[in-house]
């Protein structure tokens, strides 16, 4: 509960937690001359005559916008574009202090994809990439879509960057138990953004038991109604076809990822799951299941997606490297094997993983260049 106030109060105090400064003072008639009218004026007719120029003497360079309609935020749901403004913050700042990039909140009071679409395109000139943010399924994967033929990239973080630490936790997490990542049972619960993301790449990189689970129960062709989007997973999922809850899902599973709700991983579930277990419950603000409820039902490594947890698998660990990567090598067109690169990238620098350590702290400096640098344009 400090802690809560102590967040609170911090965020009255600063009253926002970004500002926007001049590189040069404006104090002289000089510098107010040649950063305004009328120096400015050449700067506007050099990227008249040649637009590329825009990225050499604009912001444009290395400023990203964060962009959301407060449809899914955290674990708090459809909270709207006001609310969402403090998280959309927090990431701008992120992206500040650890990749040195410049980002700006952008909060959308519209949950229509065509609207959303069109005004992300019509911003686009300001900025060198766009980072969709806490935007609900299955409207996510449509406006992301529809934003693919822009000429800077365009993700939906909380798919791509949250899959990408996922893969990387586990690439090290099995190896503390001893096992083969592709050979594992592994059930996903919550089949949103970030749950339909990690099934994707886990089934790229090649796992070949994955089973999702959603709060009807386990995605199968036996469900009835299901979304166009889930239909499509089961062309690589529940290959056996498995029906039931949670439960059913989790017997003799090696691993068990949740990005649903907090405290729905109850000791039943967890006791289903085989010896030498994994979880990782990245629910937030609060997890499917504590630190100190897992190790007391028998996980053998577990993690969970907050910042003071000492194995935070969270996409902040991703983003800031992932985006300084693709501005850098001014990439557009983002892949799989790109993003396997960057989970290899991330889990390569804890050489000797344990269930205490096995993925690298946010603070860890080696992040955002290890991760820039394994992003090529021909992966």
């Amino acid at each position: 509960m400090d802690r809560i106030l102590t967040a609170l109060n911090l965020h009255k105090k600063l009253r926002g937690k970004l500002e926007i400064k001049s590189k040069i003072s404006l104090s002289n008639r000089k510098n107010l001359s040649l950063m305004y009218t009328p120096g400015v004026a050449e700067a506007v007719k050099s990227i008249q005559n040649d637009p590329e120029q825009v990225n050499n003497i604009t912001i444009k360079n290395n400023t990203i916008a964060v962009i959301t309609d407060g449809s899914a935020v955290l674990g708090l749901g459809n909270v709207g574009a006001e609310a969402a403004l403090p998280v959309m913050e927090g990431k701008c700042a992120i992206f500040k202090e650890f990749a040195q990039i410049n980002a700006f909140p952008i909060c959308l009071k519209s949950q229509n994809v065509e609207e959303i679409v069109m005004c992300v395109k019509n911003i686009s000139p300001v900025f060198a990439a766009i980072n969709l943010e806490d935007i609900s399924a299955p409207r996510c994967f449509e406006i992301e879509r529809k934003l693919q033929n822009l000429d800077i990239p365009v993700m939906h973080d909380d798919q791509h960057a949250t899959a990408i630490v996922v893969l990387a936790g586990l690439i090290n997490a099995v190896s503390v138990v001893n096992n083969d990542l592709k050979k594992c049972k592994t059930v996903i619960t919550g089949v949103g953004a970030a749950g339909t993301a990690v099934a994707k790449l886990l089934g790229f990189y090649g796992l070949k038991n994955i089973i999702l689970v959603d709060s009807k129960g386990i995605i199968s062709n036996k469900r009835n109604n299901l979304e166009g989007y889930k239909k499509d997973l089961l062309l690589f999922t529940n290959k056996d076809n498995q029906t039931g809850n949670l439960i059913h899902a989790a017997k003799n599973a090696d691993i068990l990822i949740g990005v649903s709700q907090k405290r729905i991983f109850t000791k039943d579930i967890i006791q289903n799951l085989n010896d030498n277990a994994i979880v990782f419950a990245l629910a937030n603000p609060d997890p499917e299941i504590t630190a100190v409820n897992a190790k007391k039902w028998g996980v053998a490594v577990y993690a969970n997606g907050r910042s003071d947890n000492i194995n935070q698998v969270n996409n902040a660990l991703v983003f800031p490297g992932f985006f300084k990567g693709l501005i850098q090598k001014r990439i557009t067109n983002i892949t799989s094997k790109m993003k396997v690169n960057a989970a290899i990238a991330l889990a390569s620098l804890i050489k000797n993983p344990t269930s205490k350590r096995f993925i690298p702290a946010i603070f860890d400096k080696r992040i955002v260049s290890a991760i820039a640098g394994s992003i090529t344009g021909n992966a």
